[in-house]
């Protein structure tokens, strides 16, 4: 009967219990499988092998409950020679239940907030860090979110101006 433990395995388990090395892979396999569900788009913004690309591409062929998991029992065996946190980071970032999202989602609102406040300084702010803002459509948007506060109306400009940020934010990311 063959050792749980794969041969490239070895050092790096010693002292883990079987348990928690079958844990450890469930979580890889798991994080695979949220994977195979992300756009090509968002794929394209993580560092990952060609092979796990690969892998991840075809997760969508197989159809069969088994045969489905068999493949993603394979991607969370190649998830092992990635940057786990990285990709975990970026994941829970995307996934609307996570903590993460929620943060970031409110680190967006609070940069609005700060720029509908319509002083030049949190505008030099936001593009000091982001310099590839284009300033001209972030003053405008700013300008039009003042606006529409002090008249009550909709606030169109707000959203515009948020959809702007969090493009810029996530373009970078």
């Amino acid at each position: 009967m063959t050792d749980f433990h794969d041969e490239e395995q070895g050092d790096e388990d010693e002292g883990k219990s079987k348990t928690q090395v079958k844990r450890e892979l469930h979580d890889l396999q798991e994080l695979g499988r949220r994977l195979t569900e992300l756009k090509p788009a968002q794929l394209e913004k993580l560092e990952l092998t060609d092979k796990l690309r690969r892998a991840l591409e075809e997760a969508h062929r197989h159809t069969a409950r088994g045969a489905l998991k068999r493949h993603l029992s394979f991607v969370g065996k190649l998830m092992r020679d990635q940057d786990v946190e990285a990709i975990q980071a970026y994941v829970d970032r995307l996934d609307s239940s996570s903590q993460v999202h929620a943060q970031h989602f409110h680190h967006l609102e609070k940069w609005r907030d700060r720029l509908l406040t319509g002083k030049p300084e949190e505008q030099d702010a936001f593009v000091a860090l982001h310099p590839e803002t284009d300033r001209q459509q972030l003053r405008q948007l700013v300008r039009q979110g003042v606006k529409e506060a002090a008249e009550n109306k909709p606030p169109a400009a707000s959203r515009k101006l948020f959809k702007m940020i969090r493009g810029i934010v996530e373009n970078e990311g």
